[in-house]
């Protein structure tokens, strides 16, 4: 483990003093890559040097131990023995996830969509849940959310929802939260009681920034319509709402949700930007999990993910079968447990594919 330790620390000195040359500086995109990678490192040498602290505490308690002498002494390296030899393998542990290669997207900001899929309009009013329930656990995690564009449903909630969030690791966090989510309850429309099954889709795409994904004017076409919906005065007055329609694809982004016209053209193509990256970015984790037989990072955005069993008050995600019995606290944002479960199972798989031993 020490030895792995010293190499990543010999990076960090390096990524140190790249960071602050000139010619790095002025390169913005190799800049970008270079800070994110010493906050990374900066935290795997904190961790580091509580490593080398606690071998020390080792060190010197087998000397006083050895030594003999004082009895109260001896107790007390005993103890200190002890303890520190308990914190060996956790902190182990911990700098092996730690070591694991990150996916160079998670630190990007996302684009999160919700749809709702069938079950008419309860689907709807289930999509605007599972958005209340995402829009409260950004902002446990101090994230902020911009609305881009969104659809109302006829009883409420909505047809389908775009949101921006920016923060620290966005996409890493909110990426397995990608895919069919299931409610099963009884609508607010169920005369009879009967409970239904109704679902929403989730999408999360990493936000591209400019230089990750170049767009051809040419390759654009752009409407300009109304806005519709709450937003006062400019609301169906002007053709404040963009449209973009990327024609080598056939990808559309639209954003109506500010009453500057340039504003919403500049969301409407970061969010184009970023639906072209996540293509590819789906072919290749296709391809991975495919290789990998991975449990949780599989390409197929149309797979059922997770149940919202109301009449049991579970939740279960059928990627790593874990269920839970706390939807009431789950629905109102307290999805952090279960981001928990699936990183630490990805990671673990990750673990075993690069084969590392320490």
């Amino acid at each position: 483990m020490l030895e792995k330790l010293n190499i990543v620390k010999q990076r960090f000195d390096e990524v140190s003093d790249l960071i602050i040359q000139p010619d790095i500086i002025s390169d913005q995109k190799r800049y970008i890559a270079l800070n994110k990678e010493y906050k990374d490192l900066r935290a795997l040498m904190d961790e580091r040097e509580k490593y080398l602290k606690h071998n020390q505490r080792i060190e010197e308690a087998d000397e006083i131990i050895k030594d003999g002498g004082d009895d109260e002494m001896v107790e007390m390296a005993r103890m200190q023995l002890e303890e520190a030899k308990g914190e060996i393998p956790k902190l182990e542990e911990k700098i092996r996830m730690m070591l694991v290669p990150k996916d160079p997207e998670d630190s990007k900001n996302a684009v999160m969509e919700i749809r709702a899929g069938t079950g008419g309009d309860e689907a709807s009013i289930f999509a605007g849940d599972i958005y209340r329930m995402y829009m409260k656990y950004c902002e446990s995690k101090g994230w902020k959310t911009s609305t881009i564009d969104y659809s109302e449903g006829t009883s409420g909630g909505f047809k389908e929802i775009q949101v921006e969030i920016t923060g620290e690791e966005v996409y890493g966090t909110l990426k397995f939260e990608a895919g069919v989510h299931r409610v099963q309850r009884v609508p607010q429309t169920e005369t009879q009681g009967r409970v239904h099954t109704s679902a929403a889709t989730v999408m999360v795409f990493p936000e591209a920034e400019e230089f990750d994904v170049e767009i051809d004017p040419k390759d654009v076409r752009i409407d300009y319509f109304c806005s519709s919906g709450p937003g006062g005065q400019s609301v169906n007055t002007t053709y404040s709402a963009v449209r973009l329609t990327h024609t080598p694809t056939g990808l559309v982004a639209q954003c109506q949700d500010q009453k500057s016209q340039h504003k919403n053209k500049e969301k409407a193509f970061k969010v184009l930007r970023s639906r072209l990256y996540d293509m590819e970015l789906a072919k290749r984790q296709e391809e991975e999990s495919a290789k990998r037989g991975s449990m949780v990072t599989s390409g197929d955005r149309s797979a059922k993910i997770r149940t919202y069993n109301y009449p049991q008050g579970r939740v279960t995600d059928h990627r790593i079968n874990l269920t839970l019995y706390d939807l009431s606290n789950i629905i109102d944002g307290d999805v952090q447990r279960i981001i928990d479960e699936l990183q630490l199972v990805s990671n673990t798989e990750k673990l075993k594919e690069t084969g590392e031993t320490f």
